[in-house]
C-alpha cells in the first residue's frame, strides 16, 4: 500500500441538523431541516407546489427535531470518536443556534457556548475540528420570509454569521468550509438554497442567482478568515459524481463533457478559480438565460476573484452514466441525482451505484483541474444494519466498501494527488438527509433508534468501528 502523508486527517463527518436534536433549546430557532418530513417521500412532498415550509405534526413525523440527541450526548460521542483515533472531526454549526431567525444583529450566546464546548471536547482528545459554516440548515425565517438564497439580503446575513463564528473560534479551528454540497442545487435547491416550488425553485434564474449570492458570501468568509489568520484553511464543498459516457457515441461523449462542466465543475470553477467559467454562457442558454439576467456587480466579481477558497472539500458516494440517445434505459437513484444504470457496477440498498475506481478518477480530475489540496469530507455506505441479541453488528459490507475506497485514495496519492484527509459520512448513525430515515445507516457507531422514533438511543460499536480504528492507527496500511 501507498504510504499516506504523516499528517493525514483521518476522521468522520456529520451535520448539525441530522444529529443534534434540541431543536428548540437554549434559544435555537427553526431551520429548513426542521420543516422536512421524515420518510422516503420527503423529496416528493417538498416538491409539491403547495409546500410552504409549514410544520404539520398531525400529518408528518420530523426526525430532525430529535436527531440522535447529540446536543446532550456530544461528550459521549466525541469520546467514541477519540477511541477510533480520529485526527479530525467534520461537523457543522447550526446557523439558527447562533442567529435564530437569521436576520438578527446580535448572536445567541447560548448557541455559541454550545459550540465552545464541542470544539473544546474535540481538542481535549487532539481531534482537529473541521467546521462547515452552512450545511443544509438555513434558518427557516430566511426561506419563508426572504425567499431563500435568491434574495441578496442573505449575503449580509451570512457575512454576519460567518464573522461571528470565525472570530469566536479561529484560534482553535484551522479548517473550515463555506457551503455544503453547493452544486446540489442543480437538481434539488431545497436544502442548499432554501428554494421550493412555492418560492421559486422551478425558475432556474433563481437557482443561478442564489449560487451567485453564495459565491459572494463564500468569498466574504474567506476574506474574514484570512484577515483573522492568514493560515486558516477555508474550502468549498461540492457533491462530486464521477460521470461516464455510456458508450463511444460522440453525442453521449459531448453530453458527458457538458454534464461534468454543469454539475461537477461549475461551482468549483467559480470558487476555486475566482471567476465564472467560459461555458457559463452555454449553460445559462440551456434555460433561456444570459449573464445579464443575473444581478451581479463589478465589486462582487472582484471579491470572488480576490478571495478564492484554499482547498476543495467534496463528497463522493457513487458515479453516474450518461446516455442521451435512448429513452428505455434502466435508471438508478443516487445522492440527489440519479442516472442510467451502469452494467459494470453493483448498487447499495438504496440503489446508489458503488464505484471505488470512480473515486480515484474523481481525485485525478479535480486535482488536474485545480491544483489545490483535496479533502474527501463525505464517503460511505448507507445500509440496513441488524444487531444481534448482544447488540453486535457484523457490517462487513461497510468495511468492504470503505476499504475499496481507501485503496482508490492510495492509488490517487500514487498518481500525485495532494489529498489532505478523509472523513467518512455519518461516522455515527444519524437521520438521513435524503429520506429522513434512521434505518439508512452509515455509522461506525450504532444508535438504538428506528424510523418511528422508538429506541433508547444507546450507542454500540459496530465491527467497522474496530476496523477503522486499525486503519487510522496504521495510517492506512492495515485494511
Amino acid at each position: 500500500m501507498t504510504e499516506f502523508p504523516k499528517n493525514f486527517l483521518w476522521g468522520g463527518a456529520t451535520a448539525a441538523n441530522q444529529l443534534e436534536g434540541g431543536y428548540k433549546e437554549d434559544g435555537r430557532g427553526l431551520s429548513i431541516a426542521d420543516a422536512l418530513p421524515g420518510g422516503k417521500e420527503r423529496f416528493q412532498i417538498v416538491q409539491n407546489p403547495d409546500f410552504d415550509w409549514t410544520i404539520d405534526e398531525s400529518k408528518y413525523k420530523y426526525p430532525n427535531h430529535v436527531g440522535i440527541d447529540y446536543y446532550h450526548r456530544f461528550k459521549e460521542d466525541i469520546k467514541l470518536f477519540s477511541e477510533m483515533g480520529f485526527k479530525c472531526y467534520r461537523f457543522s454549526i447550526a446557523w439558527s443556534r447562533i442567529f435564530p431567525n437569521g436576520d438578527e444583529t446580535e448572536p445567541n450566546e447560548k448557541g455559541l457556548e454550545f459550540y465552545d464546548q464541542v470544539i473544546d471536547e474535540c481538542l481535549k482528545y487532539n481531534i482537529e475540528p473541521v467546521i462547515t459554516i452552512s450545511h443544509y440548515e438555513l434558518p427557516l425565517n430566511l426561506a419563508k420570509n426572504y425567499g431563500g438564497w435568491k434574495n441578496k439580503k442573505l449575503i449580509s446575513f451570512f457575512e454576519r454569521f460567518a464573522k461571528v463564528v470565525l472570530t469566536r473560534y479561529y484560534k482553535k479551528v484551522k479548517y473550515w468550509m463555506t457551503f455544503n454540497e453547493i452544486n446540489s442545487a442543480a437538481h434539488f435547491p431545497v436544502m442548499g438554497q432554501g428554494l421550493v416550488p412555492s418560492n421559486g425553485a422551478n425558475d432556474k434564474k433563481n437557482v443561478f442567482q442564489a449560487w451567485h449570492n453564495q459565491f459572494v458570501s463564500s468569498s466574504k468568509a474567506v476574506k474574514i478568515g484570512h484577515e483573522l489568520d492568514p493560515n486558516l484553511q477555508i474550502g468549498c464543498m461540492i457533491l462530486y459524481a464521477t460521470t461516464y459516457s455510456y458508450d463511444a457515441n460522440p453525442v453521449n461523449q459531448l453530453a458527458t463533457l457538458q454534464q461534468n462542466q454543469d454539475f461537477n465543475f461549475f461551482c468549483g470553477d467559480v470558487q476555486v478559480r475566482g471567476q465564472y467559467p467560459s461555458y457559463t454562457k452555454r449553460l445559462l442558454a440551456e434555460y433561456g438565460l444570459k449573464l445579464s439576467d443575473l444581478d451581479r456587480t463589478d465589486e462582487e466579481l472582484e471579491l470572488i476573484k480576490k478571495y478564492p477558497v484554499d482547498y476543495i472539500g467534496f463528497s463522493y458516494y457513487m458515479s453516474s452514466a450518461v446516455e442521451t440517445t435512448k429513452k428505455d434505459n434502466d435508471k438508478v437513484s443516487g445522492n440527489l441525482l440519479g442516472g442510467v444504470k451502469n452494467p459494470f457496477l453493483k448498487a447499495s440498498d438504496w440503489g446508489w451505484q458503488i464505484d471505488p475506481t470512480g473515486l480515484r478518477i474523481a481525485l485525478n480530475q479535480l486535482y488536474d483541474r485545480y491544483q489545490k489540496p483535496l479533502f474527501i469530507v463525505e464517503n460511505g455506505l448507507g445500509a440496513i444494519d441488524k444487531p444481534d441479541a448482544n447488540h453486535n453488528i457484523e457490517d462487513d459490507y461497510r468495511i468492504d466498501y470503505l476499504k475499496q475506497h481507501i485503496q482508490a485514495m492510495a492509488g490517487a496519492i500514487d498518481d500525485g494527488v495532494d489529498l489532505m484527509g478523509y472523513t467518512p459520512w455519518g461516522c455515527i448513525d444519524l437521520v438521513s438527509a435524503s429520506t429522513g430515515e434512521m434505518s439508512k445507516r452509515y455509522g461506525f457507531i450504532y444508535v438504538d433508534l428506528d424510523d418511528d422514533g422508538n429506541g433508547n438511543m444507546d450507542r454500540y460499536k459496530k465491527k467497522s468501528f474496530y476496523w477503522y480504528q486499525k486503519v487510522i492507527e496504521s495510517n492506512g496500511q492495515e485494511l
